[in-house]
């Protein structure tokens, strides 16, 4: 009989599990007595394309968080009137060459040149759009990934009734069109709150809002699954039958075993949402009184500027296109590192 049950469970443990290894190879000491998130991070550490894009957000954290000194330390403001005063009526709108690429040489005075018309710098601009890309991206995600691990974990433990009603408005809001709602919801903002002085503030705090709403669904799900499976686990019972309150098995012995999951579901939304705040500020419903991507784009979208400025574009868009990548990228790697199934 043992032997006829033994090809099987060798079979199983060749196609499901990971193959066994030797306690005396290389790798195995390499990860002898390293926590879970310690061997992750010696994975990480290892993925050149990781370490690539962590460097590139790294760029970008440094871009939002010192825009200020950096336009201090390169002399280029959000207002310059000079700028704007020296436009050539025959060169379409333009400013002068000697304003910077690609009409002019390269200037220290406006690194990225300057826009058309306006005469706005370039550079500034670019920097505190990515500030608060980054600042609407990262709030929102950190409110929707707590709302989300919130309800998964009441809803995969406590199961029954509670399950059915939380599984229901996940699903509800899973149906609600994300744009049709932003659609929806901005023209109120915009007639509440247009002659306020702080409308910009405004328009950010609202942007987070709708953000977190129609983003937390996603966590709630694969959380709550894994919670399912996690609750029939030993210590779990262990501490049920000791007499545990239900918030600290939540909060004490359920959460900590959910970090990869959770880390592997920030990783992946906040891109989400840096390309939905940029998408909605071009179509005009996400920040219009202030400083976006977005909104840098939708002015460079017209055809003279396009032809006659292409950087006016390309610069805002590239950012965009850059940051998304490498936080996609990064969020894979992420995944993979954590995933204790990965082949390597």
């Amino acid at each position: 009989m043992s032997a006829d049950t033994a090809g099987p469970e060798t079979l199983g443990s060749l196609s499901d599990e990971p193959q066994q290894q030797d306690p005396n190879s290389q790798q195995a000491k390499e990860i002898a007595g390293k926590s879970p998130m310690r061997i992750a991070l010696g994975r990480l550490a290892k993925d050149k394309i990781a370490v690539v894009c962590a460097l590139v957000v790294l760029f970008f954290i440094i871009c939002a968080v010192f825009a200020g000194p950096i336009c201090a330390l390169f002399g280029v403001d959000l207002v310059t009137p000079l700028a704007s005063e020296r436009v050539d009526g025959l060169n379409k709108g333009l400013p002068k060459p000697e304003m910077g690429p690609p009409n002019g040489p390269f200037t220290w005075d406006h690194p990225m040149g300057v826009a058309p018309r306006t005469g706005e710098d370039n550079l500034a601009y670019w920097l505190y759009g990515c500030r608060v890309s980054l600042l609407i991206a990262t709030t929102a995600t950190i409110f929707a990934s707590i709302v989300g691990v919130v309800i998964g974990l009441l809803a995969g433990f406590l199961g029954g009734t509670v399950d059915k009603v939380l599984s229901f408005f996940i699903d509800m809001f899973l149906t609600i069109p994300f744009l049709l709602a932003a659609l929806t919801m901005a023209p109120i903002i915009n007639d509440r709150f247009n002659t306020a002085d702080n409308y910009s503030t405004i328009q950010k705090v609202a942007l987070v809002i709708v953000l977190s709403i129609f983003g937390w669904m996603g966590t709630a799900r694969l959380i709550r699954g894994e919670v399912i499976t996690l609750r029939e686990r030993e210590f779990v019972q262990a501490a049920r039958v000791m007499g545990m309150p239900t918030s600290r098995i939540l909060f004490k012995e359920l959460l900590p075993n959910l970090a990869a999951p959770i880390i592997i579901s920030v990783s992946l939304m906040l891109p989400t949402f840096v390309a939905l705040e940029a998408g909605l500020a071009f179509l005009g419903i996400g920040v219009t009184d202030g400083i976006s991507w977005g909104q840098t784009i939708l002015k460079a979208t017209n055809l003279t500027f396009f032809r006659e400025y292409p950087q006016y574009l390309w610069q805002p868009l590239l950012g965009i296109v850059a940051l998304v990548l490498s936080l996609n990228l990064l969020g894979d790697a992420v995944r993979d590192a954590l995933d204790p199934k990965t082949r390597r």
